[in-house]
């Protein structure tokens, strides 16, 4: 983590390397109200939406394949997408393991929904 007083850069390789599950979002950082939070992702998460914010991801490795009601999103390395409020999404990644930078205000629900979200922590 980064201390206000004292800007310090962060290595994502690094911070990656420290966890190994997936779909369980860890905290490298936060700027304003809002947490940096890396996710090793396979498979398929789950529908949900967030209805008082919007989410940012981008990739760093893999293929993220943001599913919405209406259409598909194909995501590589080097892209992002931001998923608009109240908006329906089901993040799966269909091939291997992807590496991920979620950006979402603190303590949001990695869910829409706080009885199931995971907990994010510090790394």
């Amino acid at each position: 983590m980064t201390s206000a007083a004292t800007p310090r850069k962060v290595n994502l390789a690094e911070k990656f390397a420290r966890f190994d599950d997936h779909w369980a979002p860890r905290i490298a950082g936060r700027y304003n109200s809002n947490e940096i939070r890396l996710a090793k992702a396979a498979g398929d998460f789950q529908w949900h939406s967030h209805a008082d914010t919007d989410e940012m991801f981008i990739v760093i490795e893999g293929t993220l394949r943001m599913e919405f009601r209406d259409h598909v999103e194909t995501l590589g390395p080097s892209e992002f997408i931001v998923v608009p409020r109240g908006v329906e999404h089901f993040p799966r990644v269909p091939e291997g393991e992807a590496k991920l930078v979620i950006i979402d205000p603190a303590d949001t629900a990695n869910t829409g929904d706080p009885a199931t979200a995971y907990r994010p922590t510090d790394i």
